[in-house]
């Protein structure tokens, strides 16, 4: 399963997405993998999630990306779930990206039988209907 995270500046996605992660892990049989572009959240979360800063890795464009999240399935069978914060910072993710992600991670998803959650600095309202199943938004009141 793939999922966009969704909702505007400071309505919570990267709370949400830490959020998760701990819990997922607490609760899962697998591996959690959270990547992000910084290392500031390494003690929000659980100590048995990986953090990956991406920016070690030189991701340039959404190509890269992907075969950096298929190098992670590919070094860790028993990897359950990804978690992405904040990719966007690094490269363009326009809504064809966003297509070409949710196809290609679909795959495999299916495969591998591994989740992909992924920030996106998008809103609902801007999102194509063919790419809404693969979308949640967070609103602020959640947030808090």
């Amino acid at each position: 399963m793939v999922k966009f995270i969704l909702g505007r500046k400071g309505a919570g996605k990267t709370k949400w997405l830490i959020d998760n992660a701990n819990k997922d892990m607490k609760e899962g049989n697998g591996n959690i993998a959270f990547v992000d572009v910084d290392d500031d959240h390494i003690f929000s979360l659980n100590y048995n999630v990986r953090l990956i800063n991406a920016m070690e890795f030189n991701i340039l464009n959404v190509e890269s990306f992907y075969g950096f999240l298929c190098g992670l399935l590919s070094m860790d069978y028993d990897l359950e779930k990804i978690y992405v914060d904040s990719i966007y910072k690094v490269i363009n993710l326009d809504l064809e990206e966003l297509m070409y992600l949710s196809d290609t991670l679909e795959k495999i998803c299916k495969k591998y039988n591994v989740e992909f959650y992924i920030n996106v600095d998008y809103t609902m309202d801007k999102i194509p209907e063919s790419l809404r199943e693969y979308c949640f938004e967070i609103e602020a009141a959640e947030a808090i």
